[in-house]
């Protein structure tokens, strides 16, 4: 595969510019976080659909489990004041999140509650739209429909298992079950070689591992353990070691490829560190901005 310099160096010479159907045939993971919340709401088909336009590789999303056991896509495990308005048209308060646990109630419930026409704090540049949390299935369905419609090339999907042990039977099921209601709709899908699964959670990944080995992996990592540490705490080698952008470095990029895991750091928002990474040999960015693609 060509390398991303050799592709620029190619189009210089014949004088094209850098475009989205250039990134496409790139030996580069782009990954649109939460679809690209830095311009559209997070987690929604708008978003996904959006980052496709742009050319990334990946659509990378949170997945939570309903009351009623639909997988859907979202980062909290309630609805989050920032960004979501009531069925009466109200804002959410901050004291009213814990009362709206996902886990908790019906996807029929759930999908009243905008989540795209409130301006988020933190992203005052995203597109205000109606929006809803969609199931896992319709936005799959929505990619796959939207990717084929273009003509261009089918996306992956890395999809972040929210788990952790502390919250089991009350934010979401334990790991097991969560992975056996996720798998049903990849498989359903028949998306399985072009999805990953990614948590912070070693136990969603252990059980990946022993009962699916054939999905990819990603190891979300964050804090001060070193690479050592956490490769022990998992006990096997995922596809994927995907850290806080600002913890790589060449000596820790170098190890994973000696360890046969590709390096995909989250969540870099600046094109000068995207370069700079880029530079170091990582093979691919997760980042808020997919319009930033250089």
């Amino acid at each position: 595969m060509r390398s991303f310099l050799s592709v620029c160096f190619i189009l210089f010479l014949t004088g094209c510019s850098i475009t989205k159907k250039n990134v496409e045939s790139m030996n580069f993971d782009w990954q649109a976080h939460r679809g690209g919340r830095g311009i559209y709401p997070e987690n929604t088909i708008p978003a996904m659909l959006n980052a496709v336009d742009l050319g990334v590789t990946t659509l990378e999303m949170d997945a939570i489990i309903t009351k009623d056991k639909q997988v859907i896509v979202s980062h909290d495990p309630y609805f989050n004041p920032d960004i979501t308005t009531k069925p009466d048209g109200t804002y959410l308060k901050k004291d009213e999140e814990k009362d709206l646990v996902l886990y908790k109630m019906n996807y029929d419930e759930i999908a009243r509650y905008d989540v795209g026409m409130k301006e988020h704090p933190g992203f005052k540049q995203q597109k205000k739209l109606k929006a809803v949390k969609p199931k896992l299935s319709e936005l799959i369905d929505s990619v796959e429909a939207y990717t084929k419609s273009k003509n261009v090339p089918p996306r992956f999907y890395n999809i972040e298992t929210k788990t952790k042990a502390s919250t089991d039977n009350v934010y979401h099921p334990e790991p097991a079950e969560f992975v056996e209601l996720l798998l049903q709709v990849i498989k359903s899908k028949h998306i399985e070689a072009r999805t990953i699964i990614q948590s912070f959670d070693v136990r969603t990944l252990q059980y990946l591992h022993e009962k699916y080995p054939s999905i990819k992996t990603a190891y979300l990592v964050q804090g001060q353990e070193s690479l050592q540490e956490q490769m022990k705490k998992l006990g096997f080698t995922p596809t994927i070691y995907s850290p806080e952008y600002h913890v790589v470095n060449k000596q820790l990029i170098d190890d994973c490829k000696k360890m046969g895991m590709k390096v995909i750091p989250w969540t870099v928002n600046e094109v000068a560190k995207m370069k700079e990474l880029k530079e170091w040999g990582v093979d691919g960015i997760i980042t808020d901005y997919p319009n930033l693609l250089f």
